[in-house]
């Protein structure tokens, strides 16, 4: 349902863009340094205001504030969805949870869509390596010619493979620890897909000490 949301507000804020690039200078000017909020929110104020205009105003632009103002209506209201599905998954992480929020890089989604790949019955994961390769990031020996190499396989669930690839990306922007690992192994030589992959395992061990923790309880 969220992914639907997105891809509705997405797709609206690319058409309202679209517009504006063909709009009246004057218009496009009166718009120019604002924030996308603050352009839709003035977006949004031309649908009820066109109405009020006068026969006078030029047919075309008084179409282009008209579209542009239904257009910015459409993309308030994904926007709300999209903020009360967050607002849900924060309460349900917190209340079953909490410690998988306490990880740097961990926000209530990808939280979730590691919880629904534990599922209801964590005990069944017996080690991180099983955990790691459900989630598709549990390295495999090859090699070719005289070069061995351990490329992550391309199985386990992707939602947690993708969640594990936020969590990573984020700790690269904000996470010292994370990014001096980053600097250290950069210098020995590594590429950054293979720190990328070497960071998603570190991330897998962590979430499945994590998730561990949680306690059988009441299932809702």
């Amino acid at each position: 349902m969220k992914a639907s949301a997105v891809r509705a507000r997405t797709q609206a804020i690319n058409q309202l863009k679209s517009v504006l690039v063909t709009a009246d200078p004057a218009l496009r000017e009166a718009l120019a340094g604002l924030g996308n909020a603050e352009v839709f929110r003035a977006c949004a104020r031309f649908a009820d205001v066109s109405r009020h205009e006068e026969v006078g105003v030029e047919a075309v632009l008084q179409a282009t504030r008209i579209t542009l103002g239904l257009l910015a209506h459409r993309i308030g209201r994904p926007s709300e969805q999209i903020r009360n599905f967050d607002a849900r998954l924060a309460c349900l992480v917190k209340c079953h949870a909490p410690q998988l929020l306490d990880a740097v890089g961990i926000g209530p989604d990808t939280a979730v869509a590691l919880l629904i790949t534990v599922g209801d019955n964590p005990e069944r994961l017996d080690s991180e390596a099983s955990f790691a390769a459900l989630c598709g990031v549990s390295p495999v020996e090859r090699s070719s010619g005289g070069r061995q190499f351990r490329p992550l396989h391309r199985g386990g669930d992707r939602q947690a493979n993708a969640a594990l690839h936020r969590i990573v990306f984020t700790r690269l922007r904000v996470d010292p620890r994370t990014q001096d690992y980053y600097e250290r192994r950069i210098k020995e030589g590594k590429t950054r897909r293979e720190i990328v992959r070497c960071l998603k395992r570190y991330a897998a061990r962590e979430v499945f000490h994590l998730v561990r923790q949680l306690q059988s309880g009441p299932r809702s």
